[in-house]
């Protein structure tokens, strides 16, 4: 389908790089641009034994022919973008909306100073206080860097041009669902909404543009910084059963808990999710790691996907099994 939005649907972290990027892939995607907050999100994505880590670039920069785009909803560290280009070659393919705001260093300044902000659990990449300062209308502005100049783009008429086209999009969202400041666990969220309607507003495209609405969960759930957390374990027990796993962006340990499926019914809800992508079945069922057709899975691993599907009435389309770009079970229609 042209368009195809894709979002977290717990806390982060749920592994969205990996399916963005074999989307892009598989189905030889002509754009992928991001909407979300800034460089406080950080995807990874292992291709052919390699980790490639981004906090500004689409995490579709694994295929070659797909234009990497930023949308003007989405804060730019510039620093951080021009370092991504260049460690990832892709100054010709790389486009930057002129609306998009700029993360400067007061803003880093107030995010690792500001007790109020510490005690929230913020990454300290300023995305905060940036937003705080756009929606104050101070902010700079992509326009307004020199550095930036060679990349800006009409990121929407772009976009929506390539839809009507029939050329295949991504919209590759980050944090999750209940990170969101409207719909997740308020003070402990990040400074805008994430859900899948916010996503597209960040890119310019409205929602009848839209083919397919795509959330990803992990198959347990994990939380960097505070907030609540349902179920959580203690580390003794996180460890144990090989859950432990550190912030892409921060470092940080994240905290987890098993699978939440009251959270994931409702993060189906609140984006219209018309389909699902599940990451890490290989973690809580590891003799099925690398798998690849959903029939040789384990009978535990089955049960486990198919309550899943009838709980939030939605099929599991997609199924991570590997750190591996390519350890998928695809059962897209």
């Amino acid at each position: 389908m042209p368009c195809t939005v894709i979002v977290g649907g717990f806390f982060g972290d749920e592994g969205k790089g990996k399916i963005v990027a074999y989307l892009a892939r598989k189905d030889k995607a002509d754009i992928a641009v991001r909407g979300g907050v800034g460089p406080n999100a950080g995807h990874t994505v292992m291709f052919h034994g390699k980790e490639h880590k981004t906090r500004m670039l689409p995490s579709a920069l694994v295929s070659n022919q797909t234009r990497l785009m930023i949308g003007p909803g989405v804060l730019v560290n510039v620093d951080v973008l021009l370092q991504e280009i260049k460690n990832f070659s892709t100054n010709d393919r790389t486009f930057v909306d002129p609306q998009c705001g700029i993360i400067d260093s007061t803003h880093i300044d107030k995010d690792t100073s500001d007790p109020n902000l510490n005690k929230i659990g913020t990454t300290g990449t300023g995305t905060g206080p940036a937003n705080a300062d756009r929606a104050l209308r101070k902010a700079h502005l992509a326009r307004d860097s020199i550095e930036l100049s060679e990349y800006l783009q009409d990121i929407p008429n772009t976009v929506n041009s390539s839809i009507d086209s029939d050329q295949t999009v991504l919209v590759e969202g980050t944090q999750g669902t209940f990170l969101s400041l409207y719909h997740g666990t308020y003070p402990y969220v990040t400074s805008k909404d994430v859900t899948a309607s916010a996503i597209c507003s960040d890119v310019g495209i409205g929602p009848k543009k839209v083919s397919e609405v795509m959330v990803v969960y992990k198959a347990y759930v994990t939380r960097v910084g505070s907030g609540p957390l349902e179920g959580e374990l203690k580390q003794e027990e996180t460890t144990s059963k090989g859950w432990t796993e550190f912030g892409s962006v921060t470092g940080r340990l994240r905290r987890a808990s098993p699978f939440n499926f009251e959270l994931a019914k409702r993060s189906v809800m609140l984006n219209s999710a018309t389909q699902v992508a599940l990451t890490k079945l290989d973690i809580v069922f590891p003799s099925d790691s690398g798998k690849r057709e959903f029939n040789s899975l384990s009978s535990q691993a089955k049960n486990f996907v198919q309550k899943i599907e009838e709980v939030i009435g939605l099929r599991v389309a997609i199924i991570g099994t590997g750190q591996e770009l390519e350890d998928i079970i695809d059962r897209r229609q």
